[in-house]
């Protein structure tokens, strides 16, 4: 596998009514349906702007941690990713201030844990994604030991 000369190009589409959700689209991509978040009086329930946002900073860190982890050759088990974003207004502007990052690394016994929890840190600063936005950030990180290889 190796990655395509930049620039890269990505393409994705929306459309919708005077009311209702919004289908989002992108070739060859399953549909997405979307609405505001309860917050702006939209429904529970369905995927906002905002919280896909959130989802694409956690997405692109396990995405970059596949990488680096596999650069570092280090193996891992699961990895979960929890990112809160923050939106505030300022100067007038509701605009994204924080992403607060919570990383759970699962490794079998014998990992270095000193070395799973630096490429955590690297994937974190790494994240194109993250890099691409505003705001600060933040990273929390666990690293739990399996008691033995669960591969």
């Amino acid at each position: 596998m190796s990655i395509h000369p930049y620039p890269h190009r990505y393409q994705a589409s929306a459309a919708a009514a005077s009311t209702g959700t919004v289908k989002v689209t992108s070739p060859a991509l399953p549909e997405l349906v979307t609405a505001p978040p309860p917050q702006f009086d939209g429904p529970e329930g369905v995927w906002s702007p905002e919280t896909l946002l959130c989802a694409a900073v956690a997405d692109c860190f396990i995405l970059t941690f596949r990488g680096v982890s596999r650069a570092a050759q280090l193996p891992w088990l699961g990895l979960e990713c929890q990112v809160e974003g923050t939106l505030e207004r300022v100067e007038s502007q509701a605009r994204f201030t924080h992403y607060a990052c919570k990383a759970r690394l699962t490794v079998a016994k014998g990992t270095d844990v000193e070395k799973a929890r630096a490429l955590l840190e690297r994937a974190e600063h790494s994240c194109l994604i993250s890099n691409s936005l505003g705001g600060t950030r933040t990273l929390e990180t666990e690293v739990l030991v399996e008691p033995r290889d669960q591969a």
